[in-house]
């Protein structure tokens, strides 16, 4: 049984992408797998996404309390049901873990990043969600840490090991169609592209403000994300109406997504806080010459040091954009990018990484890392 996400389809966001492909996978290799959606995000009567199970249960759509009552609901429901094991996604609702340990059920939490960095929480929920990770990495039975850094993270605070198992990518053939290009406006390879949603701590108007400056002759630059009603994409509406050549794309998906990916001039994630950033993995593994922040989520991925820029910093990531679209496209180094990232982030390997940890809680493996000191 899984907790923690908003749904399975049609959600942007990198814990239910990831989800999405595992569940998948494991699916496949003989589990039975509910996932516990929250109303808002999981529309009426889907009770399945191929072989995984969807149960809908009830959330407010309020940020800071969505979270929070649908995990408490989620584990009350759990404890009547009994799964083998219950896998909790994300240091929010991990902050039902002591419930469950109670409750006499096998708890793996999945630590995705310390979301009390991001800029959108107040002191309040900054708080809920320290406490979050506190007991869910005390209260699980089995912990997995996407990155080094989450894993090292884990070990300082809590004195507890870890499984390292990395966010993964799925590599598509690269599209040749081009028809969603023609549709926004944009030509292939004269195109920056930046995919994720629109919140502060991605840093979209960093973006905005280093296209502008870079005044790269012909390129546009296009933003994946769907616009919410809020303060910040107000703003990324204003910078984007006051700057020539941005698009503001709206959330996609599916074939029109991979057109964006296939014929890309290059891709930039310029977050001040990632776990393991699974569009960035997207953009490699479509061959996509990528520019990331230089913070430790991102560094963590292995690009080249000359793709990192100090984030914040407007005038480097201009200065990289405008020598970028300078360089002629090569061809032999996307496919070299393509087959690293399918050897680095294979989620085939992950499914059965995560298995592995399932097998341990429940006695029939034995542990690959050490116990908690």
């Amino acid at each position: 049984m899984v907790l923690g996400l908003r749904g399975l389809t049609q959600v942007q966001g990198g814990v239910e992408t990831h989800a999405a492909q595992l569940y998948r996978r494991l699916a496949t290799l003989g589990c039975e797998i509910e996932v516990l959606g929250r109303t808002p995000f999981v529309p009426a009567g889907q009770n399945n996404v191929g072989d995984v199970r969807v149960r809908r249960l009830w959330s407010p759509r309020r940020p800071g309390l969505e979270a929070m009552i649908h995990s408490l609901i989620g584990v009350a429901y759990a404890a009547v049901t009994r799964p083998d094991i219950l896998h909790i996604h994300a240091i929010g609702p991990s902050i039902v873990a002591p419930i469950a340990r109670l409750a006499g059920l096998r708890t793996v939490v999945t630590h995705h990043g310390p979301d009390y960095d991001r800029d959108k929480w107040g002191r309040f929920a900054r708080w809920v969600l320290l406490i979050g990770e506190r007991l869910g990495m005390q209260y699980s039975d089995a912990r997995i840490a996407i990155s080094k850094t989450i894993a090292q993270v884990i070990r300082d605070k809590y004195g507890r090991e870890a499984e390292l198992i990395p966010n993964g990518v799925e590599v598509h053939a690269v599209r040749a169609e081009t028809d969603y290009l023609v549709e926004i406006g944009v030509q292939p390879r004269r195109y920056v592209l930046h995919v994720g949603r629109l919140v502060p701590e991605k840093r979209q108007l960093d973006l905005i403000e280093a296209f502008s400056r870079a005044a790269i002759p012909g390129w546009k630059l296009v933003l994946a994300g769907k616009l919410a009603d809020d303060r910040y994409c107000d703003e990324i509406r204003a910078a984007a109406a006051s700057t020539e050549g941005v698009v503001l794309a709206g959330y996609v998906c599916g074939e029109p997504l991979d057109q964006l990916y296939s014929h890309a001039g290059a891709f930039v994630l310029p977050s001040s806080h990632e776990g393991l950033p699974i569009a960035l993995l997207e953009a490699l593994s479509y061959g996509v010459p990528s520019l990331a922040s230089s913070i430790a989520g991102n560094l963590e991925v292995g690009l080249d040091p000359a793709c990192y820029f100090p984030p914040g910093d407007i005038h480097a990531l201009a200065s990289r954009l405008a020598q970028l679209a300078r360089e002629p496209l090569d061809e032999q180094a996307a496919a070299r990018r393509r087959l690293w990232t399918k050897k680095r982030y294979d989620w085939d390997r992950i499914a059965l990484q995560t298995l592995s940890v399932y097998a341990r809680c429940l006695g029939s493996a034995p542990r690959l890392t050490p116990e908690p000191r």
